[in-house]
């Protein structure tokens, strides 16, 4: 009995051992797959991410594949969706038709401010794509000139908020004028039309309607809030790795971008059916590639004075909303682990 019990024993003790270094180097492997620097965990499936023509970098790494190529070995397909505007990009984050969508640094304060579950993962541009445009025979030469008339823009987006700042910077609010909530594209087409005396235009169309013989009447870089890149939480917590990888491609493309703005431009081009030379007017003059993709205080200190607007004009319920939207939208992490060598063209 005793010899059984002596066997019985250390058999437990060997059970024991075996199932603590099993435990340990399961532990370890979790670790490492929580990791999306280092590991990619995610098989199968897909990414939905959007493209758009106010974010030239999504344009380049559509056309030349390489996220396709990135997560070709993880048997991930690629399903990309046109944005037709920030809000539009907003929506398609809110429902989950889309996991990355690209949006202007107002557009996503205001998502996040009303309740949409998104982080900013990666900055793509800090662009001056809007301004208040008139007809080629307006009379209407100044900001202050637009009291009482009709003025179109697209909610949500950057142009509003851009009007909305124009007007407050000239002694005006948005009650002294009307807005009319059309598509970037239609309110082009109303300003052609006469339905509207201005337009908070957006590039590339607004690039496009200024070669037509359009004219821009006020800009302010400074109101032009950054390019923001923007992951549904969810699908931040469940394919942390695709989304690092999403991001390294980014970065593999910004690099790109800025060594051949030339093809960069004929992208665009393509992609808007615009005029080649509008195109490099937008890329060379009016998009600023070469900024930190980390987002962090350059963001904020924009977004910051954009906020108090969204409870001026009842977007956003109260100061407190967007408060605690400033402290939860952003997400550096993605960004400063950014790897695009990890990327082949």
């Amino acid at each position: 009995m005793r010899r059984t019990s002596t066997i019985v024993t250390a058999v437990a003790a060997i059970a024991a051992a075996a199932s603590l270094m099993l435990t340990g180097c399961v532990a370890g492997e979790g670790q490492a797959a929580a990791d999306p620097a280092k590991s990619a965990g995610t098989t199968g499936g897909t990414l939905n991410i959007d493209f758009a023509t106010y974010n030239p970098l999504s344009l380049v790494i559509k056309k030349e594949g390489w996220l396709e190529k990135a997560l070709k070995k993880q048997d991930i397909t690629v399903n990309w969706v046109q944005s037709a505007g920030s809000n539009k990009a907003n929506e398609a984050l809110r429902s989950n038709a889309i996991d990355v969508g690209s949006t202007a640094g107002s557009a996503a304060l205001l998502a996040r401010s009303n309740g949409s579950a998104i982080k900013t993962i990666d900055i793509f541009s800090q662009p001056e794509w809007s301004a208040i445009v008139v007809g080629q025979n307006s009379t209407i030469t100044s900001v202050k000139d637009l009291k009482g008339k009709q003025v179109a823009a697209t909610k949500g987006t950057d142009p509003y908020f851009f009007l909305l700042q124009s007007l407050e910077a000239n002694g005006l609010s948005a009650s002294d004028v009307t807005i009319q909530n059309l598509q970037h594209a239609d309110g082009w087409a109303a300003l052609q039309n006469g339905s509207v005396d201005a337009w908070a235009g957006l590039d590339p169309i607004m690039a496009n309607a200024e070669k037509a013989g359009a004219k821009l009447i006020y800009r302010n870089v400074g109101f032009n809030t950054y390019g923001f890149l923007n992951a549904t939480e969810s699908f931040l917590k469940n394919k942390p790795d695709v989304a690092q990888t999403v991001v390294n491609t980014y970065e593999y493309a910004r690099a790109w971008a800025l060594k051949h703005p030339d093809e960069t431009a004929s992208i665009l081009s393509d992609v808007a059916s615009i005029d080649p030379a509008v195109a490099t007017t937008v890329i060379t003059e009016r998009t600023n590639l070469d900024v930190s993709n980390i987002p962090g205080d350059a963001q904020l200190k924009v977004l910051k004075k954009v906020g108090p607007i969204f409870v001026t004009t009842g977007d956003v319920r109260s100061q407190s909303d967007i408060d605690k939207a400033l402290d939860t939208l952003l997400d550096p992490t993605f960004a400063k682990k950014a790897d695009p060598s990890a990327i082949g063209g």
